[in-house]
């Protein structure tokens, strides 16, 4: 009789401690909240190679999802055509985190020949980048530029 009830008492112990976790820090779902809109801010150098893609007019949305290695970073830009290739998230300062912060640029090439009129689903282009746990232990927030805007996602 003693078994069971002990049971019971570890169980319902294990299951109210389960509401702390879910809102503390070692939950990888608390890892970034949802994105807000900002100014384009001022680029940095992202590395020695020339890249002679543009930035994509404007972001238009950026999500962080948990990975079993660390996260994905996924950002979407509404393009004025459809046709852009080659998307990425460069990031700026070599990849490394300044002050918490990591910063991308949203480049794409953009299409030889522009197909006019089509449609919103069409001229939406979608660019990620892995991110390590090493990378996710500095850093608090995650910033990704285009021309007239960024987005930033925070912890």
């Amino acid at each position: 009789m003693k078994t069971p009830l002990a049971a019971l008492l570890v169980i319902t112990l294990a299951v109210s401690g389960c509401s702390s976790v879910r809102q503390s820090r070692m939950n990888p779902m608390n890892w970034f909240g949802g994105s807000r809109q900002e100014a384009a801010p001022t680029l940095g150098q992202t590395s020695d190679t020339i890249d002679n893609r543009a930035l994509v007019a404007s972001v238009a949305s950026l999500s962080i999802e948990p990975t079993s290695s660390g996260a994905l970073i996924r950002a979407e830009a509404l393009m004025p055509s459809a046709g852009w290739w080659d998307a990425e998230l460069v990031p700026e300062n070599f990849g490394r985190p300044e002050d918490g912060v990591l910063t991308f640029r949203f480049v794409a090439a953009a299409p030889r020949e522009p197909v006019p009129g089509s449609s919103e689903r069409a001229r939406t282009i979608v660019a990620a980048y892995p991110m390590t746990q090493a990378q996710l232990d500095t850093t608090s927030q995650v910033v990704v530029t285009g021309e007239t805007n960024s987005r930033r996602a925070s912890r």
